[in-house]
């Protein structure tokens, strides 16, 4: 292993440590769960408002941080209307697909066990103020994932 390699490997491994003493701190100061595969589920059943962080790797998206970072101001901004949560890089490459995730780090918006909608990317300050208030009087719907046509027998499309 050349010494780039080794100095990217172990940077990685710093800051992976370094998240993961934020999403720490996150838990204890601010009720914001880390949540696994079965936790996830329970979240989005859950009655209310909730909005869920989809992580990636730090050193490989350092947006990440900062949206980690804003979460507790989120809160503050929403009163106790918004529950947050965050979900690790593994499992938020696993559940992509199903909320249409195009772009990391992803805040996900869900109400009483549907989904509402997504902010991908880090924003600007207003525009998360202005995007999460249109979030939080959106109405639900389906998420933008991956769709299988429904064809009836015989070939027809039974959807419009």
């Amino acid at each position: 292993m050349n010494e780039t390699v080794e100095f990217a490997a172990v940077r990685a491994a710093e800051m992976k440590a370094g998240f993961d003493r934020l999403l720490e701190r996150l838990r204890a100061q601010s009720n914001i769960c880390l949540l696994d595969e079965a936790g996830l589920e329970s979240f989005i059943a859950a009655a209310g408002d909730g909005m869920v962080l989809f992580t990636q790797e730090p050193d490989q998206q350092p947006e990440t941080w900062d949206v980690a970072v804003i979460l507790p101001e989120v809160l503050k901004q929403t009163g106790d209307r918004l529950r947050a949560a965050i979900v690790t890089p593994d499992l938020a490459r696993k559940e992509k697909a199903r909320f249409g995730i195009a772009r990391w780090p992803s805040l996900v918006f869900v109400r009483d066990g549907e989904y509402v909608g997504a902010i991908d990317g880090m924003r600007n300050w207003d525009e998360y103020q202005r995007e999460i208030a249109a979030m939080l009087n959106k109405p639900t719907g389906r998420a933008p994932s991956v769709g299988i046509p429904v064809m009836a027998a015989g070939g027809v499309s039974a959807c419009h």
